[in-house]
């Protein structure tokens, strides 16, 4: 039996008296994190600014403490059009957009904060040119004439022209706001675009321009950047580190795993401790050779867990008694890795082959099985991703109700 003949039959088995569900044209997607004092000014303005305009707000939470989410859902009981998605044990504002972008049935979705610093009211205007112009996405820029970055420092100003450059050259289009996370885009380019996704970071619109496999048909609409109303920023040095992290996964991510290249890092700060502290307490303090090897081990494991939980894993941090878990189950998973590293090393050196290729061998077979044993086990990356991949199927079920329903 076809999709369409399928379609006709759920709309035929809707009872008499069920209310229809009305079309949706536009979602606005509002990735959240500790926003509950920007929620109800922010839905009043976007009511003003889309009236006329059958849309929906979907708000997309990574578990803000301050109840965002439990305010969104008392909205939600008085007012039709408004939705949430709590996400538990993942946070990142790039993958809250692809679950929130991939939970509506609205063939245009908008994303923006909601913090009120994107300005609504060009939204309709956005909309208008998305569909005339038959175009892929429409960017809310502050660098077309009649944008502007507003009243915000000399220097974030600076941070943000660099970081449109770099990512200028990863996409090779003419974007003048690739950094921008206010956009609009149409359905049919995201499912073409979002496979391709690295889902990490707070650029959303940069990483699904990179992962187009055409030249992207883009508009642009000025806007003037406006200052946060309530609430911290949440621009630091570590979204910063993401953004890097966006930038080497859409230029070697198809190759090796970015996260495996950090995690290399780190283990070559780790190694560099471990030679300091066995020199010093070895040689400086006269301690026994194999004291100083523990030492050493235990002082640059405990480094490693630290910087990968900050740097390799920022987007899926362990904190309280999950921090301690992890650290145990690395503990294990590295002690492992430098049994086997040694295993086989000796082995290839005993059959002859360089010494210098066998610790390397050695070293790369360890490294590989610290990745991966930690990644699933300490940081659950698997887990994550199943929650992931089954909250897309719980959103692909909604939406066939949805269609079913018109």
């Amino acid at each position: 039996m076809s999709d369409e003949h399928r379609l006709t039959e759920l709309k035929g088995s809707r009872p008499a008296d069920a209310p229809a569900k009305p079309f949706v044209k536009l979602a606005v997607v509002v990735p959240t994190f500790k926003e509950r004092d920007n929620i109800l000014p922010f839905l009043d303005r976007l009511e003003e600014a889309l009236r006329g305009i059958a849309y929906e707000v979907l708000f997309v939470d990574d578990d803000s403490p301050d109840g965002t989410a439990s305010l969104v859902r008392e909205v939600a009981q008085r007012t039709a059009n408004v939705r949430v998605l709590q996400r538990i044990g993942r946070r990142g504002l790039a993958s809250a957009c692809i679950e929130g972008m991939l939970a509506t049935p609205a063939p245009y979705i908008a994303v923006m904060d909601a913090d009120m610093q994107h300005d609504e009211r060009a939204l309709p205007e956005m909309l208008a040119r998305l569909e005339s112009e038959r175009l892929d996405v429409v960017v809310g820029s502050r660098h077309v004439e009649g944008g502007s970055m507003g009243s915000f420092s000399s220097k974030r100003v600076m941070l943000s022209n660099l970081g449109k450059r770099l990512g200028l050259t990863l996409t090779g289009s003419a974007l003048s706001d690739p950094m921008s996370g206010f956009f609009v885009l149409d359905r049919s380019f995201l499912e073409e675009v979002v496979h391709g996704a690295s889902g990490v970071g707070f650029k959303i619109l940069l990483d699904l321009v990179a992962s187009a496999r055409r030249p992207v048909r883009f508009a642009e609409v000025p806007y003037t950047f406006r200052n946060r109303v309530h609430g911290e920023s949440k621009l630091d040095a570590g979204v910063a580190l993401e953004y890097l992290f966006l930038l080497a996964d859409k230029t070697v991510g198809r190759l090796i795993p970015v996260r495996f290249v950090l995690f290399t890092l780190v283990g070559g700060v780790g190694y560099a401790l471990y030679v300091a502290v066995v020199g010093g307490l070895y040689r400086g303090l006269r301690w026994e050779f194999q004291t100083s090897l523990l030492v050493a081990t235990l002082v640059a494991m405990t480094l490693n867990f630290a910087l990968n939980n900050i740097i390799t894993y920022r987007d899926m941090r362990l904190r309280g008694w999950a921090l301690l878990r992890g650290l145990l189950v690395f503990y294990i998973a590295c002690g492992i890795g430098a049994l086997s590293n040694l295993v086989v090393a000796r082995s290839l050196l005993e059959a002859r082959v360089p010494w210098y290729l066998a610790c390397t061998v050695g070293l790369v077979i360890s490294a590989v099985w610290n990745f991966g044993v930690t990644s699933i086990f300490a940081w659950r990356v698997n887990r994550v991703r199943r929650e992931a991949a089954e909250s897309s199927q719980a959103a692909a079920a909604d939406r066939a109700q949805a269609a079913g329903q018109n």
